[in-house]
């Protein structure tokens, strides 16, 4: 144990002659506790809830997904495509055409997002695990079937089994409104409702509609053109891999998204939002470790003796302002590990009984804040918090301490 070291803990756990020292330092501790249990809570409730969203996006969102870097369609039939249908790590690949169209029943009407799928797409995906009402089904011997979000079902006033069809209607590409006849400038597809599908996401609840990849294709007026691919990889397959692998494949006239990358204005949102949470914390942290400063300029005015002392046996100024920098540094080390500590206990509380509800049961689509504790963010709470707690002693030791240090 270096000598420095040894005076700083001897000063900070010793009883000092006058009792604000020990209360001020104790203030001090706390409020570092506080502050850092408080960031482990917040980044962790925060990462709960980024996992419930992503797995919200899951249901719908394939685990790779290929679309044309420049325009909307392209041909699946390309040499390319074909190569990547033979690669090992594919599960299920599938075929879609998206695009949006005017859906009318009877009087009601609205604009939504068409989605025609192929049959491998009950597959690539989880739409039976968000189905709340009928059930998915794409076409039979006679007609097509739709499947509806819950939000575009309301906006017409329909329901799974209705017997009269959906009227689906888009402009006939490369040709120009009929202003004597406009309706013969649309293409017009009918549909049944097979099922309505609930995911807890605005985008797809609104607006989304699952039919047959013909029937998307003889609305768009589309040969064999889709606008994505969507892949299921493999149980022991590698994300991030065979990612790599397939943009190698395809070159750069493709895009090769993960899940994170189709919904990434939604996660980049959600993460800026966890990080200024984190600096608005960290602020109070800044706060404070005010105490500190007044606790240190006390302890150094009261050691005037200890300091002639060490002075008289030879210890410099550099060492005498390394005790008390270690003092402050280990008041900050003290409250971090004991707020972390905290915090992980608080965390485990919430996730295994739910202390802490968001409201009324069934009011929201789940009943607790949701909690994940990751490392890393464990530890670039220790960092920042000791890294504040060290210039925090460092500038009433170098620079309020002048006068009591120096010869």
């Amino acid at each position: 144990m270096s000598f420095p070291f040894y005076i700083a803990r001897r000063y900070l756990f010793s009883e000092k002659s006058h009792n604000a020292i020990n209360i001020i330092s104790l203030i001090s501790v706390c409020g570092v506790m506080v502050a850092t249990a408080a960031l482990v809570c917040a980044l962790s409730v925060m990462n709960g809830f980024n996992t419930i969203i992503f797995s919200m996006f899951g249901s719908l969102d394939p685990e790779l997904k290929i679309t044309p870097r420049t325009g909307k369609v392209f041909n699946p039939a390309s040499e390319e495509i074909q190569k990547l249908r033979q690669h090992p790590g594919i599960a299920v690949l599938s075929e879609v055409l998206q695009d949006n169209a005017l859906i009318r029943y009877k009087d009601r009407q609205v604009i939504g997002t068409i989605k025609g799928v192929d049959e491998h797409y009950r597959q690539s995906t989880s739409i039976d695990s968000v189905l709340i009402d009928g059930q998915f089904i794409l076409s039979d011997e006679v007609t097509g079937y739709a499947t509806l979000g819950i939000g575009l079902a309301s906006a017409l006033g329909i329901n799974a089994g209705f017997m009269a069809p959906l009227e689906l209607y888009a402009p006939k590409r490369n040709e120009q409104v009929n202003l004597a006849n406009p309706s013969t400038s649309f293409h017009v597809e009918y549909s049944y409702i097979a099922g309505v599908f609930r995911t807890d996401q605005q985008a797809y609840d609104e607006a989304f509609m699952l039919v047959p990849l013909s029937t998307t294709r003889s609305l768009f007026d589309y040969e064999n053109e889709v606008s994505a691919i969507e892949l299921r990889l493999t149980d022991k397959a590698n994300l991030s891999a065979v990612k790599k692998q397939i943009r190698a494949l395809l070159g750069e006239e493709y895009t090769v998204s993960d899940r994170y990358e189709q919904q990434e204005v939604s996660f980049r949102m959600m993460q800026s939002e966890k990080w200024m949470i984190f600096l608005i914390l960290c602020f109070i942290l800044v706060v404070a470790l005010f105490n500190m400063v007044g606790s240190l300029s006390m302890l150094m005015i009261e050691k005037q003796d200890d300091i002639r002392t060490l002075r008289s046996m030879g210890a410099g100024d550099a060492l005498i302002r390394r005790i008390f920098l270690l003092e402050g540094w280990m008041i900050s080390a003290s409250g971090a590990l004991i707020g972390v500590v905290v915090g992980l206990i608080l965390c485990l509380l919430q996730q295994e009984l739910g202390l802490i509800t968001m409201g009324a049961a069934g009011t929201f689509v789940i009943d607790n804040y949701p909690v994940k504790v990751e490392a890393s963010d464990i530890a670039v709470i220790l960092v920042t918090v000791l890294s504040i707690g060290f210039l925090s002693a460092w500038y009433p030791v170098y620079y309020l301490g002048d006068r009591w240090i120096k010869k």
